[in-house]
């Protein structure tokens, strides 16, 4: 009687081999930057790669490999980078984990080679698809221990051979960037003998460090100088043990307008990635942490950024809205009957356009009324209640229409989206750069400047009647074609 099965054996198929590295990465030159960032870990100082039309090599002076390394080289799922963090020689923090990224190679070749030399051994180990296909029950692989060449440093070489995909110099380059611990000390990439270099990007920097409980999160918020920016590289740079896993804005597209102009870098080793490098794991107690803290940090920016996004539409708000009181002044001087008390024109007597002007008194008349004034008893006059004043932000854009004897100001600030088109206290003239009107006429100049013009006269004009709206509209039609239409003629 055959005894019941108490245990069940667990196998994987050969051909998973295969499956792995080729699916392993959602882009095949993820393989060049695993096989620079498997020579880190191996304490090269420098790395060499060669891009030709059907064969790519990577070539270090780490440590090497003897026998046993490279028996944990290719042990599928190796834990030894985990219990082993740091190198030896330089004490760099291990980028690998996994195990699983040196097969990778596959999803562009049909065939690699891995060179070694440590010591005083010195082998080659050579993986074909086809001949790992062709024995089914066969694990092994080729192994051929050459004689040692002491005139050769210790190191690794890798030659991917019989090219399935080819490769852009430009964006093996960028990806190499992004993704390489480049800014390392005593760590140097060469692509076709050409120094890697991480790209300076001018502009203001805000630099962070915040201390949590899984670990240190530091870097620094760039919002670039240059207005031409490629977009594709847009964003902050989310890396653990330097090498780029995503790209995220923060929440930072909602304060700058060209978002390509954003930039940075954010350093949080503890967060848990993929196992293709490609993300993070987010339903983490450290993924939380680690969104609440650029919470934190972002709004600790937010009044700097603002500052830096505005600078640009500044310039030219400044120049459009001085354009625009001048003509408004014009257009003034032309109806001195539609001005509020304090902006009627000063004249002599009648203004250019046979309108009457405001007429200062001589130094004379002003003697004989103030001794009047003197002579008779004052009745105490009520104490008016000074206008309220609204408290404007770093960016905002004042411009003053002077005219009569107070004239009036203009201010362009931010007041939400929600907030009014415009509003009037006192003397000032407040127009909502947030509000989605204004930012849709801001785009062309020609808009933008009747935008401002339409908002201003329409406040001028009720500040002489806002009994008579309607009044204050035929008012302001006739401002706006004066502004607008009769000088430019």
């Amino acid at each position: 009687m055959q005894e019941p099965l108490n245990t069940i054996e667990v196998t994987v198929d050969k051909s998973h081999i295969v499956t792995i590295g080729e699916r392993l990465y959602g882009e095949s030159i993820e393989l060049i930057r695993e096989l620079v960032n498997n020579a880190y870990d191996a304490d090269a100082a420098e790395v060499k790669v060669t891009l030709q039309e059907d064969v790519i090599a990577v070539e270090d002076d780490g440590v090497g490999m003897d026998i046993s390394g490279l028996k944990q080289y290719f042990n599928i799922g190796s834990s030894f980078k985990k219990n082993n963090p740091k190198s030896p020689r330089f004490g760099r923090e291990r980028i690998g984990e996994f195990g699983i990224g040196k097969f990778a190679s596959l999803s562009a070749c049909s065939h690699f080679e891995v060179w070694t030399k440590k010591g005083d051994f010195q082998a080659k180990v050579i993986f074909d698809k086809s001949e790992w296909a062709k024995s089914k029950d066969k694990w092994h692989i080729p192994l051929e221990v050459e004689e040692v060449d002491h005139r050769l440093k210790d190191g690794t070489k890798v030659i991917l051979k019989g090219l399935t995909k080819r490769f852009d110099f430009a964006d093996v380059e960028r990806r190499l960037i992004e993704a390489v611990p480049i800014k390392a000390p005593d760590f140097a990439v060469y692509l076709n003998n050409h120094k890697i270099s991480a790209r300076f990007i001018p502009g203001h920097k805000i630099p962070f460090l915040e201390g949590t409980e899984y670990g240190v999160i530091y870097g620094e918020i760039v919002i670039s100088s240059s207005l031409e920016q490629d977009i594709s590289e847009a964003g902050i740079e989310c890396k653990v043990k330097q090498v780029t896993v995503a790209r995220d804005f923060f929440d930072l597209d909602k304060l700058v307008k060209n978002i390509a102009r954003i930039r940075g870098e954010v350093n949080a080793d503890f967060l848990p990635i993929t196992s293709d490098r490609s993300g993070f794991i987010r339903d983490t107690p450290q993924y939380k942490k680690f969104l609440e803290v650029m919470e934190t940090v972002i709004n600790r920016a937010k009044p700097v950024i603002e500052e830096l996004s505005d600078q640009k539409e500044n310039r030219r708000s400044r120049k459009s809205l001085g354009e625009v009181l001048d003509k408004i002044k014009h257009a003034l001087l032309l109806n001195p009957d539609f001005c509020p008390e304090g902006l009627i024109p000063i004249g002599e007597g009648i203004s250019a356009s046979g309108q009457p002007g405001y007429i200062p008194s001589s130094r004379a008349e002003l003697e004989k009324k103030e001794e009047k004034a003197e002579a008779e008893v004052k009745p105490k006059k009520k104490r008016k209640k000074a206008p309220s004043v609204k408290r404007l932000t770093n960016t905002a854009v004042i411009k003053k229409l002077k005219i009569g004897q107070q004239g009036v100001s203009c201010a362009i600030d931010h007041f939400t989206p929600e907030g009014p088109e415009c509003f009037t206290e006192g003397t000032i003239i407040y127009i909502n750069r947030d509000h989605p009107l204004y930012q849709k006429e801001a785009q062309r100049r020609d808009t933008y400047e009747l935008h401002i013009a339409r908002l201003i006269t329409q406040e001028i004009c009720l500040m002489k009647d806002q009994r008579n709206p309607r009044q204050a509209f035929e008012r302001q039609s006739k401002l706006l074609k004066d502004t607008l239409i009769s000088r430019s003629a």
